[in-house]
Parts: structure tokens; C-alpha cells; sequence
């Protein structure tokens, strides 16, 4: 209900923020300091992830919402310092906290940035579970994750890999997987499974024959892994897949453009990332595919970013990211980028996009508005971010990710008819759950 209170908003964060500074009473002015903190968060701008938690476009504050909302990711790192401060100022802290921005990250990093998100991305999954092909189900926290969505109603898992190693994983780790199919594209044994082998390789065939492949070709690679599952997800068997556990990207992405393809009026595929920050989930592409786009190319990267972003029911606010800022510099790249933002705008009137820029003005609102208040982002800043080449966002991503510790999500693989997303090597069982996840949103919007 609206406006509804319950403990869930009030004495976690109360008791947090007293444990902080080791207070043994929770006194009135430490509940008065959370009344005060939830209410001026009520009428600060709602994140964008609160507004898609609860299926609406823009909650403000007025009759319906007079309170934060329970997922609000604010709550923590808003209440439980207002409540430490008032114990330090009343006298019964006994541990007083002297560095508050330090405090919050330790706030945020508890948290865990990226479990609003992934939560709503989740539940949105569970309303209408898709069929999702693991390429790579001969490992074991691929496993546990198809256990894992498998018990949640997130998807229907169809594991691809040797039966019997499949079997031996499962019985070793005492991970139970009812009914899924298990399928071994290289020895298929079931006549449905050799069937479907020799029917994915004619229709690949004729999706390449005049591509150099011939037939015995299209009958050898169709034992693949990569080629079965994304045949799967092309002929509607599936609706999407995971990959890239086994094999590096190029390997997943060529079979999934072979028998998927892209998208009506996609010229080239990208790849983003999501890194979950104290500013909230930053978008990064194209940070896996395309080496030097041109001007044209960075336009449909960041137009296939926009619509991704959306599908997060969340308002794309895109920055192009280069060493200028608006004409300071000259050079290919500046060059490229302003160009860029031109045709965006022009194809895409109401998109909130400008450049080229420098990557921390988007951050530092106070900066951009002294330095350039004309700017689209001189408000609110940006949430995507596009870089001029590979080299440069694949560097950047990098050095965030490992530096400041950052939680990430990804990469989402964009521009395909249909989904498929490849894991990095060595992701966690959790990683491929959020994969697996946002696969099965992907699959709901592209029917």
C-alpha cells in the first residue's frame, strides 16, 4: 500500500548506525534524526531503479508517496549516518566516526550496489521464465547457477556439454536439476537430439552456403557447442543462451551471428557493461566488440546502449568520452566523437546525449555547470558512457573495475535478433545467475 511503514524502513538502519559508533542506547534524538533523514530523502528525485521496482515511470513526492520506498538504495547510507551523528552529538558514542565519505563506501560496499538492480531485474525474469542454453554446463558454477535459477523460477535451464561429465559434476557437488534437458551436440544419442543435429546443420546451410560453408562443413560445426545453442535460440527451441565460459568472445559471438543474426537495420553488434557506482549503475560500451567505430558506428552503439538501458526502465543519459570538452582539443577521435553527437541528435531528437567530453566531467555536476552550463548533462550527469575504440574501454573498465572495487554486470552482447550474452572467464556463479537474468528480461521485450 502507499505509504505504507513497517520495520523494514525504521530499525535497520537504526540499529546500524548506533552499532557504528558502539552506542549501547538508541535515545530520542537518534530516532528523531531517522525521521528527519527518511523524510528528506522522500522529497529528493527518485532513482530511476525505484520507479521500475514498482512498475512506475516517475514516483515524486505528494499524496501516494510521503515515505521512501523500502528498495529505495538510499536508505542505508542516508539513515544510519544521520542516526550516528546524532549519537556522536548526544553524547552516548562511544566509537565517534571521523571519516564520514569513508564511512559511506564501507555503507555501500555492505550493501552490495548491485543487489536493487539485479533484484528488479530478477523479479521481472520470474514473471515470465524463458528457456536459456548453457554452453558451458561441463563447469561447475555454471551448474549451480542453472540449480539456482532453476529453484527460483528465473528460467528453464537446457545444458549442452558430455552427458556423463555433466552426470559426474552433478553427483560429486549433490546438485539436483529435475527435468532439464541435458544434450550432447557432439554425441547425440537421443533420436529427437541427432534429429535436431542434422536439421540445425541444413538450416545453417542454407543460412551460409553462399558464405563458403558447405555441407559436410555445416555438419561438422554444428557438434559445437556454441553453433548448436545459438541455432537453438534461432530456430525458437530456445529463447536464449549463455556462453563463453570455454571459449574466448570472438568463439561465441561468430556462431550466435551465423545462425541468429542481427537485428533489422543493426550494422555491427556491441558489447556493455554495467558497473554498479556510489552514482548508481554506469553503462559502459562498446567495451568487447568493435576496435576503432567510425563516427556512424559509435551512433548505432550508443543507440542500441539507449535501448538496452531502457529495458531497465531506466532514462539513458549518454556522455561520448574523449580527451576534449566541446572543442578544446583537436585530433580524430574529438573529431569523430563531436561528430557523433551531431547525427545522434539529429536521428534522435528527445535522446539526452552530448560531447565529446572528458569522462570525469560527467560526474562533478558542479564543474560542468561553472565550466559548461549549456551541456544536456550540466543536471543530472551521465549514466552511459561511450568510448572512441576498444583500446580506450576496455582499459577504462578495467582499471575501475580492479581499483575501486566495483561491482560489475556483463557483458551484455547487443544487436542480435535474439539473445545471447557471453560470460567473461572465470565468472562467479552469481555472475552467471545476473546473465542468465537479464537474458530472460531480453527474451520477454524481444517477443
Amino acid at each position: 500500500y502507499p505509504n505504507q511503514v513497517n520495520n523494514v524502513l525504521g530499525f535497520p538502519y537504526i540499529f546500524r548506525g548506533a552499532l557504528d559508533v558502539r552506542s549501547k542506547v538508541i535515545n530520542e534524538e537518534m530516532k528523531l534524526a531517522a525521521v528527519y533523514a527518511l523524510a528528506d530523502l522522500a522529497k529528493k528525485p527518485v532513482p530511476e531503479i525505484v520507479n521500475l521496482a514498482y512498475g512506475q515511470d516517475n514516483i515524486v513526492f505528494g499524496r501516494e508517496y510521503i515515505i521512501p520506498k523500502p528498495v529505495d538504495p538510499r536508505l542505508l547510507i542516508t539513515v544510519a549516518p544521520a542516526v550516528a551523528l546524532a549519537a556522536m552529538k548526544s553524547g552516548v558514542a562511544k566509537h565517534p566516526i571521523e571519516n564520514w565519505e569513508a564511512y559511506e563506501l564501507q555503507l555501500s560496499k555492505r550493501l552490495g550496489l548491485d543487489n536493487t538492480l539485479m533484484k528488479v531485474i530478477i523479479n521481472k525474469a520470474k514473471t515470465m521464465p524463458k528457456r536459456v542454453v548453457l554452453a558451458d554446463a561441463e563447469n561447475l558454477s555454471v551448474l549451480k547457477a542453472a540449480q539456482e535459477v532453476l529453484q527460483d523460477k528465473i528460467a528453464t535451464p537446457i545444458l549442452l556439454g558430455n552427458r556423463e561429465v555433466i552426470q559426474q559434476i552433478l553427483d560429486e557437488n549433490s546438485i539436483k536439476l529435475p527435468g532439464v534437458e541435458i544434450i550432447d551436440p557432439y554425441l547425440p544419442v537421443a533420436e529427437e537430439d541427432k534429429e535436431r543435429a542434422n536439421r540445425y546443420s541444413e538450416l545453417l546451410l542454407i543460412r551460409r552456403q553462399r558464405q563458403g560453408l558447405n555441407k559436410a562443413e555445416a555438419q561438422k560445426i554444428i557438434r559445437r557447442r556454441n553453433y548448436f545453442g545459438s541455432m537453438m535460440v534461432g530456430t525458437g527451441d530456445a529463447d536464449a543462451m549463455i556462453g563463453g565460459m570455454s571459449r574466448n568472445y570472438p568463439d561465441t559471438v561468430r556462431p550466435a551471428l551465423q545462425a541468429i543474426g542481427k537485428k533489422d537495420g543493426v550494422q555491427k553488434v556491441s558489447g556493455m557493461y554495467i558497473l554498479m557506482t556510489r552514482f548508481g549503475p554506469l553503462f559502459l560500451a562498446d567495451t568487447t566488440v568493435n576496435f576503432n567505430p567510425s563516427a556512424e558506428e559509435i551512433v548505432e552503439i550508443a543507440e542500441l546502449s539507449a535501448k538496452q538501458v531502457e529495458k531497465f526502465n531506466i532514462k539513458p543519459r549518454i556522455a561520448l568520452i574523449t580527451y576534449s570538452n566541446f572543442g578544446s582539443a583537436e585530433g580524430e577521435d574529438a573529431k569523430k566523437m563531436k561528430s557523433a553527437v551531431q547525427l545522434l541528435k539529429q536521428r534522435n531528437p528527445s535522446m539526452i546525449v552530448d560531447g565529446e567530453i572528458q569522462a570525469h566531467l560527467p560526474f562533478n555536476m558542479e564543474l560542468l555547470k561553472e565550466n559548461h552550463p549549456f551541456s544536456e548533462l550540466a543536471e543530472k550527469g551521465a549514466n552511459v558512457l561511450i568510448f572512441p575504440n576498444l583500446s580506450s574501454s576496455n582499459i577504462a573498465y578495467n582499471l575501475v573495475k580492479e581499483i575501486a572495487g566495483i561491482e560489475k554486470i556483463g557483458p551484455i552482447l547487443l544487436g542480435l535478433k535474439k539473445p545471447v550474452h557471453v560470460l567473461q572467464l572465470g565468472s562467479s556463479t552469481r555472475e552467471i545467475v545476473n546473465m542468465i537474468a537479464i537474458a530472460v528480461v531480453d527474451a520477454q521485450m524481444s517477443q
